[in-house]
């Protein structure tokens, strides 16, 4: 049974809209006639429509990874407590209070009653189901353990989205700190220090070198600061138009792993995704080869998801896993030991997700470790900024002083 979408005006004469089931769209017009709603407009919640209908939900599909996350773990609660996938996907449209996602469970509902499987179900909305989970679903399909996959997967876009969550709440701070200290230091030097300084500059005496170069900053700023926003802003713009060539953006993600600090964070974000996303899907039961193709998509570096697909084709002409990772060099030593001693003992499957829990814990000290020291150092210099202007507006007062003695 198809989904509809509708705008309506209710009783009281204010529009509505929202999502129904229905055979066609004139019984979905007697449900809404039947509430003594006026229906406006009824089109079909699907993508099998004309292009501008297409168009129009792939821009609004996409959900964040908390909406994954729960879906995921709602389909996994129902599915294994018996209830048929319609059925289940039913009731998470029900629950869900998102318009979108209520027209998106439904319409991938209607597919599945057409007799497709949810995996090639889920494929109409690709913004939303990423090419890993639409792998997984279609795996436990396969197997005949789909609510077992979708706990599993359930907890791989929790711990995701946790992860995601604890990163930005971390830099928040320091950023917000940042952005503060920038714009009280502009302020101090675009408004304050010219009234303050101003006095010094009508006496013939000569100031101290700091205070020349403080009014020297000053001026620089206000003479030329707009000139520097925009040219600041172009450059961002520029960056951004040349990080859409696949060659600019490759020389640059490769310079990114040559500088120390971030390379190190890079290698620790992207290895973490490699070895969860390696470690879900083969315990789902897709194969290794299959399995590292899907997973090298899932990495932000483009030299890093390139040596995954090498090593994929050196895995599927017979090498093993651990060797054909360590060819490249971008993967940790204990990486690789984990892996090789996965394939060794036939237990693969869990070195891989002991090796991602490693990694992610590694990566989140990592992380507070440079959080913890931003802070302060931010404090320092935005405290050494300010000691230096006040010492420059000291100095001369001072020599006055010694002057008047």
């Amino acid at each position: 049974m198809p989904a509809f979408e509708y705008v309506a005006l209710n009783e009281k004469g204010q529009q509505k809209k929202g999502v129904l089931e229905g055979d066609s769209a004139r019984q979905i017009r007697q449900q809404l006639r039947d509430k003594n709603w006026i229906p406006l407009s009824i089109e079909v919640a699907s993508e099998q429509q004309s292009g501008r209908s297409v168009s129009k939900l792939f821009i609004t599909t996409a959900i964040s990874a908390a909406d994954l996350a729960l879906i995921t773990r709602q389909l996994a609660t129902l599915i294994q407590a018996g209830l048929a996938i319609d059925e289940a996907l039913r009731a998470v449209s029900k629950q869900s209070e998102k318009r979108r996602i209520k027209s998106m469970m439904l319409a991938i509902r209607a597919k599945v009653l057409e007799g497709h499987s949810l995996a090639n179900a889920l494929a109409e909305y690709p913004r939303s189901f990423p090419d890993i989970y639409r792998s997984t679903v279609a795996a436990g399909e396969k197997s005949g353990h789909l609510d077992l996959v979708l706990n599993q997967l359930a907890d791989y876009t929790e711990r995701r989205h946790e992860t995601q969550q604890k990163i930005k709440m971390a830099m928040l701070y320091p950023i917000i700190l940042l952005f503060v200290a920038l714009l009280i230091i502009v302020g101090m030097l675009v408004y304050v220090v010219p009234k303050m300084v101003s006095i010094f500059e009508r006496r013939d005496q000569a100031l101290p070198f700091l205070t020349q170069l403080l009014i020297d900053s000053s001026e620089f700023l206000q003479s030329y600061g707009l000139g520097l926003g925009v040219l600041l802003a172009l450059l961002v713009v520029i960056y951004q138009q040349a990080m859409k060539n696949e060659v600019m953006r490759t020389r640059a993600h490769r310079f990114y792993l040559r500088v120390p600090l971030v390379a190190r964070i890079i290698k620790g974000s992207d290895t973490t995704r490699l070895t969860s996303t390696l470690s879900i899907l083969f315990r789902s039961g897709v194969p290794l080869v299959e399995a590292l193709f899907i997973a090298g998509a899932v990495t932000s570096n483009l030299c890093i998801r390139a040596a995954v697909l090498a090593a994929a084709e050196k895995v599927r002409e017979g090498a093993s896993l651990n060797r054909a990772l360590d060819v490249s060099g971008y993967f940790p030593p204990m990486l690789i030991q984990m892996v090789a001693s996965g394939e060794a003992s036939g237990e693969l499957d869990d070195m891989l997700e002991r090796a991602a829990k490693n990694q992610q814990r590694e990566l989140e000290n990592l992380l507070s470790t440079l959080v913890g020291l931003f802070e302060p150092l931010i404090l320092l210099v935005m405290g050494g900024v300010v000691l230096m202007m006040v010492l420059a507006i000291m100095l001369p007062i001072m020599s006055l002083n010694n002057l008047v003695k």
